[in-house]
């Protein structure tokens, strides 16, 4: 029960943190600056720059927006391409990641049972993490551009952006994306990859043989485990009470019999 409910939790954190990446490659105000209205002006007259992934926008103090499409894709400048690129791999992997682990999830009645359902929601982790850094590191690289436009240029006539609502929304999914990746790994890693456990086998307080519980008999220095000549007799093979009871156990025909041929 505790395993699905993690389960059932990530899935809804990672879904929830992909709708939220999604939805900021349509939004606006990717960054935003204003201008006038300033120094006690008794004409108030406010004019917003913005951009976002697909076009540069002003819009005046009616409302009115007059926004420009960026040009084709080897036109657009490398840093929005870069950005594009990267939330669209990360969405990619996303997307896969979120059929995977809904299929190997212990509470789904697809995709196996056992083993294969936890490979399955492995996989599914993994594909939504390195998804999960893909799109925060697209952001990063965009918040990297305005803040090194803001701080190093110091000219009156270039204008100085500022950070929009959609990089925020899309921080928040990122990290929720990573946050259901990590919950979706802790359920199986103990059971795709268990740790082999050593236990003491037999010995004395010199002499000791170590034998790991997973090995079938192997110990972890020789490959094998061989029991002492002492202990052989316990083992594979005759030993001489055995042999005593096997003759005992012959009738007096069957002795005559063989002192016949002999």
């Amino acid at each position: 029960m505790r395993k699905r409910l993690i389960q059932v939790s990530g899935f809804l954190i990672s879904t929830v943190g992909w709708l939220f990446v999604l939805c900021t490659m349509a939004m606006d105000y990717w960054r935003i600056t204003q201008i006038g209205g300033q120094g006690g002006s008794f004409i108030i007259k406010v004019a917003w720059y913005w951009s976002n992934l697909w076009q540069d926008c002003f819009t005046d103090s009616t409302a009115v927006t007059n926004c420009r499409d960026f040009p084709v894709l080897w036109s657009v400048k490398p840093i929005v391409q870069g950005v594009r690129g990267l939330l669209m791999c990360g969405l990619t992997l996303g997307f896969f990641g979120a059929i995977f682990c809904f299929v190997g999830m212990e509470c789904t009645y697809i995709g196996g049972g056992g083993k294969n359902k936890d490979m399955l929601l492995f996989a599914g982790s993994v594909f939504h993490f390195v998804g999960g850094v893909s799109d925060l590191a697209a952001y990063c690289l965009y918040i990297n551009k305005v803040a090194r436009t803001t701080f190093t240029q110091s000219s009156p006539g270039i204008l100085k952006y500022d950070l929009g609502p959609p990089i925020f929304i899309g921080l928040v999914g990122s990290f929720c994306i990573l946050l259901g990746a990590i919950l979706y790994a802790v359920t199986v890693y103990k059971v795709l990859f268990p740790k082999a456990k050593v236990v003491l086998a037999h010995g004395g307080p010199r002499t000791r043989t170590y034998m790991a519980s997973r090995a079938g008999g192997r110990t972890l220095y020789t490959g094998y485990y061989r029991p002492p000549r002492q202990y052989r007799s316990y083992g594979s093979g005759i030993s001489s009470s055995s042999k005593l009871t096997r003759i005992s156990q012959i009738t007096p025909e069957e002795l005559s019999d063989r002192d016949a041929f002999v």
